[in-house]
């Protein structure tokens, strides 16, 4: 399929704002969800990447596109691969977010290019973010999204990655990735990707194994290990998606910090590594 780079191009610039409340509900749910794996956090402040939580789009069901999202070609520019996921981003930390805040998230299209892998033509597209509460900006974000070919005709399922030879870790989380897991973070992101919740979808249309874990939540406990590995939030956190992670299992999200800062990865059930992830203290 042909991509019109200049054309897709086009939405760089582009921008929308949305507000939103950090209530008692939320950060509830939030706890319910992912504790005990969450780092310790100051008297009234919200626990970490709850951000990823708050103000997520929604669009009316009459404007989704055949995969559960938003219908490309508004804010996101109309990418003709069908498979989306999280490729990775980074993550600045300012100031915590606080119980009762307001915040108003602000994304701008910073990039769109295109590269060759190796299941054929990709498409990245990078957006930039910024968290705002009433004492200013808290959260300063890229997002890198891909967007892949459809799953052919009798091809095997999405590869899986390989085997992570990592150092023996400080910290290492064991969580079971069952589809309650799953639905309740979908649910707290307002996240319609069906290959979350969709397991014929998931399986025969997008040709995984499975049901695919969320790579936010992924990043998520990633960041709350480091915190916890670190004794203090990372300034800045990079993670990168390696291979999708398929639910049914127990995974692993493991790190060390060391004197570069911290290190940290998730795995399969199998030791197949699924996403990297490192941070600084300052």
């Amino acid at each position: 399929m042909g991509l019109d780079i200049d054309h897709l191009r086009q939405w760089i610039g582009r921008t929308r704002e949305a507000e939103d409340l950090v209530t008692p509900r939320l950060v509830a749910e939030y706890r319910a969800t992912l504790a005990p794996h969450l780092a310790p956090v100051g008297e009234g402040e919200a626990p970490l990447a709850l951000h990823w939580c708050l103000a997520p789009e929604t669009p009316g069901a009459d404007t989704l596109g055949p995969d559960g999202h938003a219908a490309k070609g508004g804010f996101l520019p109309p990418v003709p691969l069908p498979r989306r996921m999280w490729a990775g981003g980074e993550v600045e930390t300012l100031a915590p977010l606080r119980l009762g805040d307001r915040v108003v998230r602000r994304e701008t299209v910073a990039d769109v290019a295109v590269k060759e892998g190796r299941t054929g033509a990709l498409c990245f597209v990078t957006v930039r973010h910024e968290v705002e509460t009433p004492r200013g900006v808290a959260i300063r974000e890229r997002q890198d999204i891909v967007y892949r070919e459809a799953s052919r005709p009798g091809a095997p399922a999405a590869p899986a990655g390989e085997a992570a030879a990592k150092p023996a870790p400080d910290l290492a989380w064991r969580i079971e990735a069952d589809p309650v897991l799953l639905f309740r973070y979908s649910a707290m992101t307002f996240n319609g990707h069906r290959f979350h919740y969709d397991h014929p979808y998931a399986t025969g249309v997008e040709g995984y194994a499975g049901l695919v874990v969320h790579g936010p939540m992924q990043a998520s406990l990633l960041l709350n290990l480091a915190a916890a590995c670190l004794g203090r939030v990372p300034a800045r956190f990079r993670y990168r998606g390696v291979s999708p992670m398929i639910a049914g299992q127990v995974f692993t999200v493991a790190g060390r910090a060391g004197p570069e800062g911290f290190e940290g990865w998730t795995t399969e059930a199998g030791g197949r590594l699924c996403m990297e992830a490192s941070g600084s203290a300052s």
